[in-house]
């Protein structure tokens, strides 16, 4: 049970063929994939690593302190179910970046994440193409099917997770799926905690240096009809040590209409009718909002309910 780590350097040569068939298994045996070589330079991603550290502690620390103290949270004899063990602050990208309204930020660490974001919008294309390629669609049929009429919606959640006195007891994240399309992880390379669940067992999710971590989530999951799955993960929180996550979620656009991509249906056994239902992202988003630590099925049963309403048309082009 190797961890799929793929060094993407090696679509460029002759280990391109294996190298895809490592993606392929990653996506339809895991969900999940560590990627080394992706284009964005070590260097920078310190960068981003240490200020995102310096803001942490400069303006976040205390404020998580507090929290804890004000709900005596240290002394906990229990399981807490309704919270996490994280600090956070959501960045918006696209369709319109919201980067210059979020308080405390410093000038500098506002241009590096947007230049990340710049990175990782690229890269997120990039890999959306690969598993095109894959799953024998036409390249750039993911992004079309992401894009709605405004373009996908990419946005970055930055977490801390700080020591823990009861990890038992309360998790850094509870157990969920991601709801969107793909996820580029920026993960802390000392200190561990996410988790994915495989085979009824969880397994930890390795800390690389310089690497990103990529997830599918339950669109893409819908698109392949199954084919692709969204995996479970959590973070367990650690006693020592606060960890730094960086998550890039690129999801469709709230209007886009998501269902299977027909070509995906038809290789399925013909008896097999579609199993995945057809929405608007943004009435999934709406379901997902208050299910989010439960499991996916029932959600994409909800959405079936109320398929014969949604409007089929063609899909927007950019």
């Amino acid at each position: 049970m190797e961890f799929p780590v793929i060094n993407l350097g090696k679509l460029n040569g002759e280990e391109r063929a294996a190298t895809m068939a490592k993606i392929k298994d990653a996506c339809e045996n895991w969900g999940f994939f560590e990627l080394l070589n992706h284009g964005i330079e070590p260097e920078f991603m310190d960068t981003v690593e240490r200020m995102t550290k310096g803001h942490y502690r400069k303006c976040m620390e205390q404020r998580f302190k507090e929290m804890v103290a004000s709900k005596g949270l240290e002394g906990v004899q229990t399981e807490i179910k309704d919270m996490d063990w994280e600090s956070t602050f959501f960045l918006r990208h696209l369709p319109e970046s919201n980067i210059a309204q979020v308080p405390d930020l410093d000038d500098e660490y506002r241009k590096v994440m947007k230049d990340f974001a710049a990175k990782l919008e690229k890269l997120a294309e990039e890999l959306l193409d690969l598993l095109c390629e894959n799953l024998g669609l036409e390249k750039g049929y993911l992004k079309k099917a992401f894009y709605g009429s405004r373009g996908p919606n990419f946005g970055t959640k930055v977490s801390n997770y700080p020591p823990c006195p009861k990890p038992d007891l309360i998790k850094g994240l509870r157990a969920h799926t991601d709801a969107g399309g793909i996820i580029l992880l920026f993960q802390d390379d000392k200190v561990s905690g996410l988790q994915l669940l495989k085979d009824g067992q969880w397994i930890d999710v390795p800390p690389m240096r310089h690497s990103i971590v990529i997830n599918l989530g339950d669109q893409l999951e819908v698109i392949t009809n199954g084919k692709y799955k969204s995996v479970e993960h959590r973070v367990v929180a650690q006693t020592d040590g606060t960890r730094m996550s960086i998550a890039s979620f690129y999801n469709p656009g709230n209007d886009a209409v998501i269902y299977p991509a027909p070509a995906l249906v038809e290789k399925e056994a013909e008896e097999k009718k579609q199993v995945y239902p057809k929405f608007v992202f943004e009435d999934y988003m709406k379901l997902y909002a208050g299910l989010k630590f439960q499991p996916k099925e029932p959600r994409f049963e909800a959405m079936k309910a109320v398929e014969s309403n949604v409007n089929l048309g063609p899909i927007a082009t950019a």
